[in-house]
């Protein structure tokens, strides 16, 4: 599964700020509201519901909030780089700037366990995610999740 394909053509918000995890699924939803075209309190109260079955931070600064939306036909990504690390509750007790949510329809399983797998494991790559945190543009965010995702070709 290609996180480059899933992520939203607007999705991508590059130095969010937010205080607290609620503050920062504030800034999560409302980027993925205007991505969506859905209302962002639905898409919070989704996020906030799927947080209380327990956290989604990977570790590493990562996380991976989650949750099935009404009206969405296909599973879609939403990047957010908060400008400062939060205590979000993490695996590993680390706070995190790294957000990459996903949105499902509510009856496509598949493609959401899929598409939670591609994103937790190229999320462990400690190389992507220092490029995560120092790119600079949303088109350089955008290239380093294709990129992640092409198999190496010969030379």
């Amino acid at each position: 599964m290609d996180i480059g394909d899933l992520l939203a053509q607007d999705g991508i918000v590059l130095m969010g700020g937010a205080s607290s995890k609620r503050q920062a699924l504030h800034v999560v939803a409302e980027a993925a509201s205007q991505a969506l075209g859905l209302p962002e309190a639905q898409i919070l109260d989704s996020l906030l519901e799927r947080e209380a079955l327990g956290a989604t931070g990977l570790g590493s600064g990562v996380a991976v909030p989650h949750a099935r939306i009404e009206g969405l036909s296909k599973v879609v990504a939403v990047f957010v780089r908060l400008s400062t690390p939060i205590a979000y509750g993490s695996v590993d007790d680390r706070p995190v700037d790294l957000f990459l949510a996903l949105f499902a329809p509510p009856r496509d399983g598949a493609a959401h366990l899929r598409a939670l797998a591609a994103v937790s494991r190229a999320m462990r790559s400690p190389e992507l995610r220092e490029q995560l945190r120092q790119a600079r543009t949303v088109d350089a965010v955008r290239a380093l999740f294709v990129r992640d995702q092409q198999p190496a070709t010969a030379a």
